[in-house]
């Protein structure tokens, strides 16, 4: 008994604190790209980034002996990690290379708690009341504020696709997993999702780009961050949520993530952060909480 209660107080701590770790940790992913970028192509760049990455979460899977999925499962881990990792990341890494601003691709998850409510109310049988509507449309217009000014031109063409690619999949992909990978260990399940991710970016990056590689100090470090602290400790995160959380709940915190990452591009590159911008934030931090605390009320 008394070695019960500190492990549930801990539990609870860590459980409170897992959403505000999320935020910080997944809003780093867009200035570790920014940097990474500088090094490689970002087709090449991912398709080394998800390589190692399937070789380190295999090698947890393999310590901590996890069970491995089978038949359907393994279809369903590929297919959640073409989505989630695939076609996400390499959306926002393209568009980012073709000189999409970065508030643009910020703007990103700012739209996509929108479009998971509307598929979880009609997918998942999710039911999501207007007060939570009421938060999510109160987050769409933090985020907007937070980016305002903000230049939201770039390269026509592949750069604006790959924006539009890396919403529905991250949405989709959010919902996918939610459906069908929850029962899937997630350190298993991941390497596997790693791997079908990395199979994607070989495969265009074969057909599409140099595959030269710069690797400086930048570039390694870079690198290293976006394998070990985003693939394996956010992607390892965000799934803890999505099986413990409604979609609707977990799609919420990605509207903190544009604020968040305006705050550290204003440290690490001096942009511009105005009294609007933190006004912004501030209502993107009142919308999140109302969707949750919704969410909360509904289910007790």
């Amino acid at each position: 008994m008394s070695t019960s209660a500190p492990q549930a107080t801990f539990d609870s701590i860590a459980a409170r604190a897992a959403p505000a770790v999320f935020v910080v940790l997944w809003s780093t992913g867009f200035i570790g790209t920014k940097y990474v970028l500088a090094g490689a192509e970002p087709l090449t760049y991912l398709a080394v980034r998800m390589v190692l990455a399937a070789v380190l979460m295999g090698l947890i899977a393999a310590v901590s002996r996890a069970s491995w999925p089978k038949g359907a499962d393994i279809f369903h881990s590929a297919v959640s990690g073409l989505l989630v990792h695939g076609f996400y990341l390499g959306g926002t890494a393209v568009a980012i290379f073709h000189s999409v601003p970065a508030g643009l691709s910020a703007l990103i998850p700012g739209l996509q708690p929108i479009l998971t409510s509307t598929l979880a109310n009609r997918w998942l049988g999710e039911r999501v009341t207007p007060l939570q509507w009421t938060g999510l449309l109160m987050g769409l217009a933090g985020t907007l504020i937070v980016l305002h000014g903000r230049s939201m031109e770039g390269e026509a063409g592949w750069g604006w696709l790959a924006t539009g690619v890396a919403l529905v999949s991250i949405t989709l992909g959010t919902l996918y997993q939610k459906r069908y990978c929850s029962r899937i260990d997630w350190r298993s399940g991941n390497a596997i999702q790693f791997l079908s991710a990395a199979a994607l970016f070989a495969l265009g990056a074969w057909l599409f780009e140099t595959r030269v590689i710069v690797w400086n100090r930048e570039f390694v470090l870079s690198l290293a961050w976006l394998v070990v602290v985003l693939s394996i400790g956010s992607i390892g995160l965000l799934y803890w949520l999505i099986r413990h959380s409604a979609a609707t709940q977990v799609a919420s915190l990605f509207y903190l993530v544009p604020s968040v990452t305006a705050l550290m591009a204003y440290l690490l590159f001096d942009e511009r952060l105005d009294g609007l911008s933190i006004a912004g934030m501030v209502i993107c931090a009142a919308a999140v909480l109302l969707v949750n605390k919704s969410t909360a009320r509904a289910r007790g």
